[in-house]
């Protein structure tokens, strides 16, 4: 997941994604969630989420209790909270906080619903995610990503959360269908096998576009054999790796 708020602009304007190559994710986090990064949290939901129109108090309450700084390098534990992206390797980053809130609300969650995320990254989203929703399922197409989000949420708490190593193009097919997907990488179309997975009434969100350029933030709903579709926001992300870019 890559996405940053340009400095200066409509909330609902631009998402800019940056890559930060030169401070890499490394290593498994410590438990410790101190007086601190408590008060830090506090300070990122109310001056970011909030001030920006993120209403929803399920998400609001969820980016409180995350522990944000688990999901990053400890070099990088003393910006975790910042309004900005951060590197965690593999030509990644973990989103704006602002940006996983957007994406979190933008699905409307309910505690019983079931959710596919295509692209782990950090496990930050997928711990947000599990702080609201009772099933959360992830897969991450890069293994050294895999491999340290799935040890980085379970030490973290979060060891309830479905991890899986592999093309999320194709989705969970044994686990579907699913109340709500969330992809968190560019793909100038919309994955076949996800929308066939998605519950009637279910939610899919994706930056949708050229994966190269400028895409969409959009939201599909789907209403039987139907769907509709509404953008969100001007967003660029990384893109979509697998089989969306053949």
């Amino acid at each position: 997941m890559n996405g940053f708020l340009l400095p200066g602009t409509n909330t609902k304007i631009f998402v800019f994604t940056i890559l930060l190559s030169v401070l890499f994710y490394s290593g498994a986090a410590t438990s410790s969630d101190s007086d601190h990064y408590q008060s830090e949290r506090e300070k990122m939901v109310t001056e970011q989420i909030e001030k920006r129109g993120i209403t929803d108090q399920k998400v609001l309450e969820a980016m409180r209790k995350t522990p944000r700084h688990l999901f990053v390098s400890q070099a990088l534990r003393g910006r975790a909270y910042g309004d900005y992206p951060l590197a965690i390797g593999e030509g990644q980053t973990i989103s704006q906080p602002y940006i996983v809130a957007l994406m979190t609300e933008s699905l409307r969650l309910s505690e019983n619903d079931r959710v596919l995320e295509i692209g782990t990254g950090s496990g930050y989203q997928a711990a947000v995610l599990a702080e609201i929703v009772d099933e959360v399922y992830s897969i991450e197409i890069k293994e050294k990503l895999y491999e340290n989000s799935l040890e980085v949420l379970q030490e973290a708490g979060y060891g309830e959360v479905k991890t899986r190593l592999g093309d999320g193009y194709f989705g969970w097919e044994e686990a579907a269908p699913f109340d709500a997907v969330m992809i968190t990488a560019a793909v100038d179309h919309i994955p076949p096998p996800l929308l066939s997975q998605l519950k009637d009434g279910g939610r899919l969100i994706l930056p949708l576009g050229n994966p190269f350029s400028y895409q969409n933030l959009t939201l599909v709903t789907r209403q039987g054999e139907d769907y509709s579709v509404k953008q969100v926001t001007g967003v660029l992300f990384v893109p979509m790796t697998g089989r969306a870019l053949q």
